[in-house]
């Protein structure tokens, strides 16, 4: 009867917030409306009290009170934070928390390290990439999720977590104690130096050091050699607005208008600008985006695309236009939606939603994307950029498409999808261990991909061998990847990845001997203005 309980108070917490509310405000703004509502609230709490099938304590009927009140805002990013919800905002803000510094793959066989942060106790305790985790703190790894995963590594800073591992090649289990401390996550992912002299930088967050960290990496490419520059935003879910401006700031001019926060009061409505020239005028630069890159990342690349700073290429961002302030309470934390962002042209970031109707129960669906529908904007130098919420690329190139090979596949294994991911790991592992793969550039043979389907048939997946062979493609990446992160490492993977990436190969030929960002954008058409 819980979850009836629970469901019974969602659909009351409309009315119970709103009177609530209004009984608090009711001697200010008076009027027979509230006091009606007011009274409106009372009637119902006391039904539910003395009526309903199951007993509610009042605990519960106020909490989902809030939670009801908040959803009916339909705004995804104003929301009540306990006090676990709020460590976990402030560790994702900080770019810190307390734990051990592995980096993991959880599957049905437990956990596999994939890495370990530099200098964390787990790499200076020796924890390997491939070691497999069986238990921690005396619990099997065996079903956990990654959520709890998490939290049985992470703690406060210096208490100790034991943990037993399995290595390949070495018969024993090895057991180890670390100390948890203060771990540092640096915002840059990936800093590499590709052809042509050209750059990369992948910045995975908009944490404090976002800013610094990231000029630290252009500045290592540009003594290494790097003469351009492909920015990846993708995946990026932002962070702090202040590091948003921060990296604008790193490529714009002194006195260039970054972004603005429209809101309600006047502290809310702010413009932010650029205070310094640009470190890196003569080179030319390349943002990546997609549905992922939200907020700080949508600042960035909005700002660089209507100054002409940029080309941005990839597929449209995900439309989190909006600023958040953290309100403290007794117990948690209230994060609510002060303003929205706006593009030096004047593009609201924000992806719109269409209005709610009393009778209507689902949250609505946010307008078409289509282009044609979407207003017009001009940068600096009179191309056109569109509006309409998030960042259209100048240069639209979507994800590899799913073909109906790859769905065969994926409805033949059906639940046994996690167990075609643990063959994968395991069979790499072996490969590790026998040495059956010494170079970086090696290609997955036919022969790789048998042995893959003997051992998954080892392991009771029964998939047609047609259906398997059809989706080689598909076969080949998974397998691909796995081999290159578990043999030679997440550098060597991630690298070779990027050469298989469609936005990243665009982003190169158009790369490839551009001496300035001018000779950059002549590069581009400018389809938009048809």
């Amino acid at each position: 009867m819980k979850h009836r309980a629970i469901v019974a108070a969602a659909v009351l917490t409309s009315a119970l917030v709103s009177g609530g509310w209004l009984m608090e405000r009711g001697s200010k703004g008076g009027g027979k409306d509230l006091a009606t509502r007011a009274r409106l609230f009372d009637e119902v709490l006391q039904h539910i009290r003395r009526d309903y099938v199951d007993t509610l304590p009042d605990s519960t009927l106020y909490r989902h009170a809030i939670d009801g009140a908040l959803r009916e805002l339909r705004d995804p990013h104003t929301v009540f934070l306990s006090p676990r919800r709020l460590t976990r905002l402030e560790e994702s803000t900080s770019g810190q928390y307390a734990g051990v510094g592995i980096q993991m793959d959880v599957g049905d066989s437990g956990i596999t390290v994939i890495g370990t942060l530099p200098v964390s106790p787990a790499e200076q305790a020796g924890i390997l990439t491939g070691d497999r985790i069986i238990s921690i703190d005396g619990k099997t790894t065996l079903g956990v999720t990654s959520e709890e995963a998490l939290k049985s590594l992470r703690g406060d800073a210096g208490t100790k977590v034991h943990i037993v591992i399995e290595r390949p090649g070495i018969d024993a289990r090895m057991p180890f104690t670390l100390e948890r401390r203060k771990i540092e996550v640096n915002p840059v992912r990936h800093a590499l130096l590709l052809r042509d002299s050209i750059g990369y930088v992948d910045l995975a967050m908009f944490s404090a050091a976002a800013a610094a960290d990231l000029s630290h990496a252009i500045d290592s490419l540009r003594n290494a050699g790097a003469r351009s520059l492909v920015l990846d935003l993708r995946g990026d879910p932002g962070g702090l607005l202040d590091q948003g401006v921060s990296v604008a700031d790193l490529f714009l001019n002194d006195g260039q208008s970054i972004v603005s926060t429209r809101g309600r009061g006047p502290d809310e409505t702010r413009s932010f600008g650029d205070h310094a020239a640009q470190l890196w005028a003569d080179m030319p630069l390349v943002v990546l985006t997609d549905s992922s890159s939200a907020s700080a990342s949508e600042i960035v690349a909005g700002a660089l695309q209507d100054h002409d700073r940029a080309i941005i290429i990839g597929t449209a961002t995900y439309g989190k236009g909006s600023a958040q302030r953290v309100f403290k309470l007794e117990d948690g934390a209230v994060k609510v939606t002060t303003a929205l962002w706006y593009t030096p042209s004047g593009r609201s970031i924000n992806r719109p939603r269409r209005p709610v109707t009393d009778d209507e129960d689902d949250d609505p669906a946010p307008k078409s994307d289509s282009l044609a529908a979407r207003p017009k904007f001009k940068t600096d130098a009179g191309r056109v950029v569109l509006g309409g919420g998030g960042i259209v690329p100048d240069i639209e190139i979507s994800k590899r498409a799913i073909t109906a090979e790859d769905k065969a596949l994926q409805a033949a294994l059906g639940a046994n999808v996690p167990k075609f991911r643990d063959a994968i790991v395991q069979y790499s592992l072996s490969l590790r261990k026998s040495r059956g793969v010494t170079d970086t550039n090696f290609t997955v043979t036919p022969a790789m991909r048998a042995e893959l389907y003997r051992q998954l048939q080892a392991r009771g997946v029964d998939v047609p061998r047609a259906v398997y062979d059809s989706a080689s493609p598909l076969v080949t990446r998974a397998l691909s990847g796995q081999l290159a992160r578990y043999v030679f490492g997440q550098r060597v993977e991630f690298s070779r990845n990027l050469r298989d990436d469609p936005a990243m190969v665009r982003a190169v030929e158009l790369l490839a001997g551009a001496r300035s960002q001018k000779e950059l954008l002549a590069r581009v058409p400018r389809k938009l203005e048809k």
